[in-house]
């Protein structure tokens, strides 16, 4: 883990250096990628997933060190050659459980987050899940175990192969030349994070195209059929923790309603959007049927609101930061107790981007948590050290957060959707 936290230091700044090298390319070509909210609710979701994992919050059934030891049949020398087949085979695990991912009604929450931007830019790429926390798909890495692939190699490897994923999330690239032959080019992904039927669950290579080709699960981007990016069934927030748990939820609304105990049993390993039919007439679900029908969704925020949300972006950055680099220092209740704060201010923050009265308990949460953080280690986990008056001014920033909070909601009102009437259909799926 302390590894993790090294890499993420100097990882994540270069993330966000791509992000605005993204930006001003974008301005410069008279195009727009990036909108506001979108945008620090795609950082926001990035920074959910670094907590999480800095928490320790993965569950592996079966680990991969004990599976290399137990079935290997061969012995491998640790040569070039194996971080070639280690990425490679990463690879071929990457498709298929991003495959399982998109096909499976369960495993579906788990990957949600990462499509449930009607954008497509880098910072997209950031979404990813806190909700993927036992590691079910331990049975793809039995080829490499078989050869052999030694347990560190395979550490190793990982995060370059997710890392690897990043820069292929962009609308400005367009088509590559051969590359798109071998490669998952941005107009492969785009394809990937499109709504249109002809689009939907395509290109689920992660680095290597050829699995698609290979599994038949290839699809060209064409130049008559435009991307409309996001999931079928709108997210409507821009809540990252939400948005983690809201298929779940569905699901699990579906298989209390429902009367027939086969689909109670069943519904969660059925193909991703079935539905019992007793529930799907009685309760069908809002989708785009027609994906150039979509009406993105927006809060309507203020121009003060907008700025604001900034703020608590950068600042919430800040303390994850802290946390990666201090990481070494910090005892574990330390970086849980720093974690769980950090988690309930991205809920509050991003419910009060939403206009959601949910910020106001999620804000009083904070502030109490916080306050109670400061009184426990006698300043904000050691900053102060470091930073002459930083336990005041963190102090003085739960303070106006929560004066703000209270503020926007009662200056602008309930939470907004921007859905027109009659653009939208129902969802029903036949048992």
């Amino acid at each position: 883990m302390e590894l993790y936290a090294k890499a993420l230091t100097f990882a994540i700044p270069f993330f966000l250096i791509l992000i605005i090298i993204e930006e001003f390319a974008a301005r410069k070509m008279k195009r727009q990628v990036n909108y506001g909210m979108d945008t620090i609710s795609s950082l926001s979701s990035g920074m959910t997933n670094t907590l999480k994992n800095l928490m320790g919050l993965s569950i592996a059934i079966v680990s991969y060190g004990w599976m290399v030891d137990k079935v290997a049949l061969f012995h491998i020398e640790t040569t070039w050659l194996v971080y070639v087949v280690a990425f490679i085979g990463m690879d071929f695990v990457g498709y298929w459980s991003h495959r399982f991912d998109h096909k499976i009604n369960a495993f579906w929450n788990r990957h949600i987050v990462h499509h449930s931007s009607e954008e497509f830019n880098l910072s997209c790429a950031l979404r990813q899940s806190v909700s993927a926390i036992v590691g079910i798909y331990f049975f793809l890495y039995i080829p490499m175990a078989f050869l052999g692939v030694p347990a560190e190699v395979v550490a190793i490897v990982a995060p370059i192969h997710l890392f690897a994923q990043f820069w292929y999330h962009a609308r400005l690239i367009g088509k590559m030349g051969f590359l798109e032959y071998i490669l998952v080019t941005p107009s492969h992904h785009r394809v990937h994070h499109a709504i249109n039927d002809v689009y939907l669950d395509k290109n689920l290579s992660q680095v290597f195209i050829f699995w698609d080709k290979l599994f038949g699960t290839f699809q060209e981007e064409l130049a008559e059929e435009p991307p409309v990016y996001g999931v079928k069934k709108p997210v409507n927030t821009w809540n990252p923790l939400i948005i983690n748990y809201t298929h779940m939820w569905a699901l699990i609304m579906d298989a209390w309603r429902t009367k027939n105990w086969w689909d109670k049993a069943r519904i969660w390993f059925m193909p991703t959007g079935w539905r019992p039919a007793d529930v799907a007439e009685k309760y069908p679900w809002e989708y785009w049927k027609n994906a150039f029908d979509q009406v993105k969704y927006d809060s309507r925020p203020s121009k003060s609101l907008q700025v604001w949300s900034w703020v608590q972006l950068v600042v919430g950055f800040t303390m994850v930061f802290h946390v990666l680099v201090a990481f070494v220092s910090f005892q574990y209740l330390e970086v849980m107790l720093y974690s769980i704060f950090l988690m309930v201010s991205i809920f509050a923050y991003t419910s009060l981007m939403d206009k959601s009265k949910m910020a106001i308990p999620a804000e009083i949460i904070r502030f109490s948590l916080g306050m109670g953080l400061i009184y426990w280690n006698g300043g904000w986990f050691g900053l102060q050290e470091f930073l002459p008056g930083a336990t005041l001014l963190v102090s003085v920033f739960f303070m106006l957060s929560l004066v703000l909070t209270f503020r926007f909601i009662a200056t602008e009102g309930k939470k907004l959707k921007s859905v027109s009437i009659g653009t939208r259909h129902y969802l029903n799926f036949d048992s």
